[in-house]
This record gives C-alpha cells, sequence and structure tokens, in this order.
C-alpha cells in the first residue's frame, strides 16, 4: 500500500520515495517482496500516483521472476478501500500479503514465517507488544484465538489498555479476501473502510485467525515525518555496524557509519569515522578506510590504503583498486578507474576511464581520463590527458617506465612509447617512440634591463 498522502512529511515528493539507506523506503518493501518469489506485485497508488508508478518501474532485478503492477486508490477511503483496489489483479488459488510502503525494514524471514503460521488457509497476523501502544490496532484475543482487531481511535478504555498491537502486515488466502473485502463498511469513527474489520469476518465464517508476535519494532516502525525517518536510519545504520563488527570489521565509531548498499569486508578491514558506502562495495583483507572518505560501486583489494577525504564513485562501471595500493587524501577516482597492485594516486589526482598497471604513480594534482598507463610509470604533478577534443573522447597509452614531468598536456590520441620521458611543461600531440625525451615547450628566453611596469600615480 502506497497511496497515502504522508502530510507529516512536509514535502512535494510522496512520502514512500523519500530514502532510506540509499533507497526508496517503497524500494526497500518491493525488494523484501521479491524475495518470497512472488507471482505477481500490485503496488497502489494515489498520492503522487504518476510519480510513485515511475520510480517503481525500476525497483525489479534481472533475477526477479515477476512484474510490478499498479492500482489506484482515488479518493483515499481507507486501507481496506485501498486493497479493495488492487482485487482485479490477485488470483484466487493465492495468499495475499499485504505490506505497508512507508514500512521498509521488515525481513523476508519473518514474513516467511508469517505465511508458514497462515498454513495456505488461515488469516495471519503480524503482531508485537509495545511498551506504549497509542496509535495502533489493539488484538483482541478470546485466549489465545484472535477475535478482531480494533482500532484505537474506535478502542475503548480497555481495549486501549491492550498491548499487543497489529503491525499492518497480514498474510490471507486471496478467496477468502474477495469475499471479506466486498462485505466492508464505514460505520467507524473515521468514516473509512478499515482492513482490519475483516478479522471479525474471519471469526464468524470459521476461519482460524493466527498471530505470528516478533519483538523487534524495527520491522515493523513506519515512516510519517522527517524526524521517524532520521531515527529510522540511525537505527538501521546501527544494525549495520554491529553486523560489520560481529563479522570482525574495527570501526572507529558505529555511530558515525553510514552504508547505503552492501558493503562486504575482509578480515581485519578498519574503517575510520564519517565514511559513506554507497552500492556494491567490497573492502579486501587488511584494507584501511582513512576518515570521511564516500565509496560507492568500488572493488578495494586486499592491503589498500584509503586515505582520508576520498571520493570513489564506480557507478554502472565500477571502480578497481589493486591489492597494497594507496589512495588519497583527496583523491577522486570515477567510472572505470581500473587500478592494479601498489598503484599510488594522490593528493587532488583525479582517474576516469583509466587503466594503470603495477607500481603506477600519480602523486600529486594530476588528471588521467581515457587513459592506459603502464608498470612503473610516474606521472608528474600538474600534468593531464586532454581526452576531449569538443566532440568524441581520445586514448592515451602510455608505456612501460615512463616518466612525465611536471605540467604537461598529452594530447590524445597519442602514445608514449615504454622507458620514455616527458619533459616538464611540454604539450604533446604526437607519438613518442620507447626510450625518447621528448620536449615541446617555448625555449626560455632572458631579457635584460627589464622593467617591471608601475602604477602610475594618482
Amino acid at each position: 500500500m502506497a497511496a497515502g498522502k504522508g502530510t507529516r512529511m512536509k514535502s512535494k515528493l510522496p512520502k514512500v520515495l523519500h530514502s532510506l539507506a540509499g533507497r526508496a523506503l517503497l524500494a526497500h518493501v518491493v525488494h523484501t517482496a521479491s524475495s518470497l518469489q512472488p507471482r505477481n506485485v500490485v503496488v497502489i497508488t494515489g498520492h503522487g500516483a504518476t510519480e510513485v508508478e515511475a520510480a517503481s518501474a525500476g525497483y525489479t532485478g534481472a533475477g526477479d521472476t515477476f512484474s510490478i503492477n499498479f492500482a489506484r486508490q482515488e479518493p483515499q477511503l481507507g486501507t481496506g478501500h485501498a486493497v479493495q483496489q488492487a482485487l482485479p489483479q490477485l488470483a484466487d488459488d493465492g495468499v495475499v500479503v499485504i505490506l505497508s510502503g512507508d514500512v521498509p525494514l521488515t525481513q523476508a524471514d519473518t514474513l516467511r514465517q508469517l505465511i508458514a503460521v497462515g498454513a495456505g488457509s488461515k488469516l495471519a497476523l503480524l503482531t508485537l507488544e509495545l511498551t506504549n501502544p497509542t496509535g495502533y490496532g489493539r488484538i483482541v484475543r478470546n485466549g489465545d484465538a484472535v477475535q478482531a482487531i480494533v482500532e484505537h481511535k474506535d478502542a475503548t478504555d480497555e481495549q486501549r489498555a491492550i498491548r499487543e498491537i497489529y503491525s499492518g502486515i497480514m498474510a490471507v488466502p486471496a478467496a477468502h479476501l474477495r469475499t471479506w473485502l466486498g462485505r466492508l463498511d464505514n460505520r467507524n469513527a473515521q468514516s473509512e473502510y478499515y482492513l482490519t474489520d475483516i478479522v471479525k469476518m474471519a471469526v464468524a465464517d470459521g476461519v482460524p485467525v493466527v498471530a505470528h508476535k516478533i519483538s523487534d519494532e524495527l520491522q515493523v516502525a513506519g515512516v510519517n515525518s522527517p524526524v521517524q525517518l532520521a531515527e529510522l536510519e540511525r537505527a538501521y545504520q546501527r544494525q549495520q555496524a554491529l553486523s560489520l563488527m560481529e563479522q570482525g570489521v574495527r570501526l572507529a565509531d558505529p555511530a558515525r557509519l553510514d552504508v547505503r548498499g552492501s558493503l562486504q569486508c575482509g578480515q581485519d578491514v578498519s574503517i575510520d569515522v564519517n565514511c559513506v558506502f554507497e552500492g556494491l562495495v567490497s573492502l579486501g583483507e587488511g584494507v584501511r578506510i582513512g576518515a570521511n572518505c564516500v565509496i560507492a560501486n568500488a572493488q578495494i583489494a586486499a592491503g589498500a590504503v584509503i586515505h582520508p577525504f576520498t571520493h570513489i564513485d564506480g557507478e554502472k562501471l565500477g571502480v578497481s583498486v589493486g591489492p597494497g595500493s594507496l589512495i588519497g587524501p583527496f583523491a577522486r577516482l570515477r567510472p572505470g578507474a581500473q587500478l592494479g597492485a601498489e598503484v599510488h594516486i594522490g593528493n587532488f589526482v583525479e582517474v576516469k576511464n583509466s587503466t594503470l598497471a603495477n607500481g603506477a604513480k600519480a602523486n600529486h594534482l594530476a588528471y588521467l581520463g581515457d587513459a592506459t598507463v603502464g608498470e612503473r610509470v610516474n606521472y608528474g604533478a600538474g600534468s593531464i590527458t586532454a581526452n576531449y577534443d569538443g566532440a568524441n573522447k581520445h586514448r592515451t597509452v602510455i608505456g612501460d617506465d615512463v616518466h612525465v614531468g611536471s605540467n604537461c598536456v598529452l594530447v590524445a590520441p597519442i602514445t608514449i612509447g615504454a622507458g620514455g620521458t616527458v619533459g616538464g611543461g611540454s604539450t604533446l600531440t604526437k607519438d613518442a617512440a620507447p626510450g625518447v625525451l621528448s620536449v615541446a615547450r617555448g625555449r626560455q628566453v632572458a631579457i635584460t634591463n627589464w622593467h617591471r611596469p608601475k602604477k602610475a600615480k594618482p
């Protein structure tokens, strides 16, 4: 269900598209649903429907065997009314799992257990006990049997004292759901069609109603405001930090870590404060990440050191850093940067769509774009590959053991042969043969008796 307006978010962006851990709230829910191997996923939209549906189309992966379909709820007349809109797309021979688009951290194993409890024939509810259940629907029992869910606004004082609440998640046989939804009415304090009223109908029809009670509040926590979103973000990140430390990762401060994707770590990895990991990132054995680094879609091999304030973003092409390499501080590796073993990329060096072979070094203030760099190359400060002619990108090839002096411009397409040297301050536009010294700069001139201009007196 993703039709709500989310007024308390005070945002033009639909609530379910707000981001937690680098992904939209709704994307988390769809991803969890996909792990159940469903035949069909229906997203019920309403407020911002066009925007939500456009975003949702990208939530399926290459390995998914289902498509995402949509049902519009206009106007929004309650949770029961919302599910009614999805009925035409639900087959009667299945089990319907109903999830909320603003509850992002429910675990797939919890849903599998809920489905198992329902056994394909019962109405199964996900519940938990809260110290302060204000605002939630209460689970009314007769012994162990669930008799009803009473919404907070309709509950008596005795019912409000109940601490077991309905999470908003249920698994229900589709054939029963179709029958019960057709009997809903809106005779309640909100004048809405409550999905929870189907519990009373199930009891009346003799269909068992069972509860799967959990204790982890985070799995059923919803987002209604920026404050709640921030709280849930920190709770999620705390979980990620604890999981990493249990695997042996050394975190300088677990409270100052953000994982916005998948982070895989080898043995003896250490991560300093204020680091952000996005997309798919793997850190090999003994990798050290300095403070204030942002790393996305990258593979960092064993023994590499990423010094503070380094920005690595592989996007779709990815970035790989070879074993024992030293990167940063203040370095930038862009998509397609592929670094061999013991490569040095120093402060204020940018690498894009380039391959650097083992032992290559660019230690200061340099740019390598669309380049193939050989082994043990020393690339001087202030040097760049001029890879763009205003219309097309061209490649620079630098052979093994080349030394490029400071403040050089290599105008691509160009090849510098193995063992060559490029004199400082040179602008090369033609290939250089292996082993030669290439110098392309104006001859130095000394002018005697020259006087620097002086400002005119007022």
